[in-house]
């Protein structure tokens, strides 16, 4: 038979991934003819701890490649967007999120333009992404204890003995008796 002794230690107590696609548009100097490239840069984020919720801030930049003045010349248009999602990260052991928990981000994909099309001088586009969240808190652990642990060495004071005592036998004159 075992014992067990509860160890209080940080571990993963809520994880959640969420992919999304919203539609941006951006309207660059020259009216565009054709959208020649379309790409996402600089991705930045944080998860926030909002009433419970995993408020999920980030921002990236677009870059568009496009033709204007009857496809004879090209421009690229770059533009900042911004983005709030609320995620509901359900936590292990029932419990709720509160400020002493680490959240976690990370890409697991990052944003990538899906869809792009031009009206009216405006260039609309779609953009994927998906964000996971690892909620990092105190949780126990159970770990068993053996009862047949090893024994210890028993050691008497006769087997020890002090500096002095060693002191003397070292200057004993083994000659001393011839």
């Amino acid at each position: 038979m075992s014992n067990f002794k509860e160890i209080v230690t940080k571990a993963v107590i809520g994880k959640a991934k969420k992919t999304s696609t919203n539609e941006y548009s951006l309207t660059p100097d020259q009216t565009p003819d054709t959208v020649l490239g379309c790409w996402v840069i600089n991705h930045q984020f944080n998860g926030v701890n909002s009433g419970g919720m995993v408020n999920l801030n980030g921002s990236f930049d677009v870059n568009v490649w496009y033709s204007y003045d009857n496809d004879t010349k090209t421009a690229v248009s770059t533009k900042t967007f911004t983005y709030t999602d609320k995620m509901p990260v359900h936590l292990k052991d029932n419990s709720t999120l509160t400020n002493k928990e680490e959240i976690i981000v990370r890409s697991l994909k990052q944003p990538t333009v899906t869809n792009v099309s031009t009206n009216n001088g405006a260039v609309h586009l779609n953009v994927e992404k998906e964000l996971g969240v690892e909620i990092v808190g105190d949780t126990k652990i159970k770990v068993s204890i053996e009862e047949d642990e090893d024994e210890y060495e028993i050691i008497t004071d006769e087997d020890v003995l002090s500096e002095k005592e060693e002191e003397a036998i070292d200057q004993i004159d083994e000659e001393y008796i011839k």
